[in-house]
């Protein structure tokens, strides 16, 4: 599949992308898009390119698989994510986690603000990081202000595992990583959270890797 002309209008971009079907190819650390703050949503894609677009992403999450994936995740700079997280989980990592299933969403333009002082860190992986994880420290509970692709707007507080999951998506329309507020001490192989760090918190993760935990 052709990658996107980023120096094209987005619009072209996104027809770009959308000329073939399936899944769009997800972009992997190191490409610029994924540094750069994105452009804020304001019409650039008429309403039925919108729809596809969303579409595509909506895709390209489930078949990743993932519960978030933002614009530029795909090549595009625009200020647009996803989430959806039916939280398969045991009820033992549900209750710690606050992992709760979180029903598919599009946030268009979005911020959030911490509310409360309470910090919750867990492993956290990302699909533009692939094969690694890394213990994050993040607000437990925050507020989303945004839009949804009607243009509605949306005034919300999400806690627990949905709040991790919208702050990770807005970041990367910052042009940020997980990686730039983990623990580096507890970077992870997929293969090695699987054999040691399945545990529902990341405390014995803390002890015999090094690091603190909030």
């Amino acid at each position: 599949m052709a990658l996107p002309n980023h120096r094209a209008p987005l619009a072209e971009q996104v027809e770009q992308l959308l000329a073939t079907e399936g899944p769009l190819a997800i972009v992997a650390a190191g490409d610029p898009v994924l540094r750069r703050p994105t452009e804020r949503f304001d019409g650039q894609l008429e309403p039925a390119l919108l729809a596809r677009f969303v579409e595509a992403l909506r895709i390209t999450m489930y078949a990743a698989p993932g519960v978030g994936l933002a614009a530029p995740q795909v090549g595009v700079p625009l200020r647009i994510a996803v989430i959806e997280d039916p939280a398969p989980v045991p009820d033992e990592v549900r209750a710690v986690r606050g992992r709760v299933p979180l029903p598919f969403r599009v946030l268009v333009n979005p911020s959030y603000e911490p509310v409360g002082a309470a910090r919750a860190a867990f492993f956290e992986g990302c699909l533009s990081v692939p094969g690694y994880q890394a213990v994050v420290a993040r607000p437990a509970e925050v507020r989303l202000t945004c839009e949804d692709e009607r243009g509605r707007g949306v005034d919300e507080v999400f806690a627990g595992w949905p709040a991790r999951i919208v702050q990770h998506e807005t970041d990367h329309l910052d042009g940020m990583l997980y990686l730039d507020r983990a623990e580096l001490r507890s970077l992870s192989s997929n293969q090695a959270v699987a054999e040691y760090w399945t545990q529902p918190t990341p405390v014995e993760a803390a002890r015999f890797l090094g690091f603190e935990l909030p």
